[in-house]
C-alpha cells in the first residue's frame, strides 16, 4: 500500500519546514511526499530545494487557490491512499504506520473511500486548546464538518469516482468533495490523533461557515431552511468562542 502526502503553500516558509520534517518522520518505502508551491516571494522554494532529495514532485507556481494546487497534486500523486496538510501542520509520527495497521485488519479495507482520525488544535503559540475528529456519518455530515479533514485518508478511488476538488470554493471544497457521494461513501473512523494544527484560516469563519451552507444545499440536497438555519447556530458559536478567546477563555459549544 503506497501513501501520498501533498503540501499546499504560499509564502509559508516559516512553517513549512516543520511540516516537511513531521512527514519524513512517517517516511518509508511506500510513501512521497509532494509539495504544491503557489509562487511564493519569501524562501518557501528555498526549503524545498534543501529538501529535494527527499520530495517526489514539486512546482512553484501561481494557481487558484488551495483546492486548485490540490487537484496538481493528486494528478502527480501515484499512491493508493492520498493525504493532505497544511504548510503550518505538524504530522504526528507514526501516523502512517497507525494508518496501515488500520487498514490491513479493517473487514471493509478493498472498498473503503475515506479515512479519518482525529487532530490535535493548537493557538499560535502552540497551546494545546482541543482535540477534533469524529467518524463520517450521514446525513449528519450535511450539519456541521465533523471529520478532521488534515491528516486524513482519500483513496485514490474516490477522486477517479467523483472527481477533484471544485475550485469554486475557497474553504468548503473538501466538505463539498465528501458529500458528492451522499451515503455511498463508506468511510471509516480511527480513533487516534494523527496531526497538529493550528487554529484560524479561511475554513474558521464567515467565508468557511457561508461555503459549508451552499455546498450543503447544492451538492449535498440539504433542506435551504434548515441549512440556514444551521449556518446561523453556526455562526453564532464561531462569535462566541472568538470573542471568549479574547479573555483568555477556552470555550466550545457541543453541535
Amino acid at each position: 500500500m503506497k501513501y501520498s502526502v501533498i503540501i499546499a503553500t504560499y509564502n509559508a516558509g516559516k512553517h513549512l519546514t516543520g511540516a516537511i520534517e513531521s512527514v519524513l518522520s512517517n517516511s518509508s518505502e511506500s510513501g512521497e511526499l509532494i509539495i504544491i508551491d503557489g509562487g511564493s516571494k519569501d524562501n518557501t522554494v528555498d526549503i524545498i530545494h534543501k529538501y529535494k532529495k527527499s520530495i517526489s514532485y514539486w512546482v512553484s507556481e501561481p494557481d487558484n487557490g488551495i483546492y486548485d494546487a490540490w487537484n496538481k497534486g493528486i494528478k502527480k500523486a501515484t499512491g493508493d491512499w492520498i493525504m493532505f496538510i497544511g504548510a503550518d501542520d505538524r504530522l504526528l509520527p507514526n501516523s502512517i504506520k497507525s494508518y496501515s495497521s488500520f487498514l490491513n485488519v479493517h473487514p471493509d479495507k478493498d472498498s473503503l473511500l475515506y479515512i479519518s482520525s482525529r487532530m490535535q488544535m493548537v493557538d499560535q503559540h502552540g497551546k494545546p486548546i482541543r482535540v477534533k475528529g469524529w467518524s463520517w456519518e450521514w446525513p449528519k455530515f450535511l450539519k456541521e464538518t465533523t471529520v478532521a479533514h488534515p491528516g486524513s485518508l482519500h483513496s485514490k478511488k474516490l477522486f477517479e469516482r467523483y472527481g477533484l476538488f471544485d475550485t469554486n470554493y475557497r474553504s468548503a471544497g473538501d466538505f463539498e468533495l465528501l458529500i458528492r457521494p451522499k451515503d455511498q461513501l463508506k468511510a471509516a473512523f480511527m480513533d487516534e490523533v494523527t496531526v497538529v494544527m493550528q487554529e484560524g484560516g479561511i475554513s474558521d469563519g464567515t467565508i468557511g461557515i457561508k461555503e459549508h451552507c451552499k455546498a450543503a444545499i447544492k451538492t449535498g440536497g440539504y433542506s435551504p431552511f434548515l441549512a440556514y438555519k444551521n449556518a446561523i447556530w453556526v455562526f453564532l458559536k464561531f462569535k462566541i468562542r472568538t470573542t471568549l478567546r479574547k479573555y483568555g477563555i477556552n470555550a466550545y459549544l457541543k453541535k
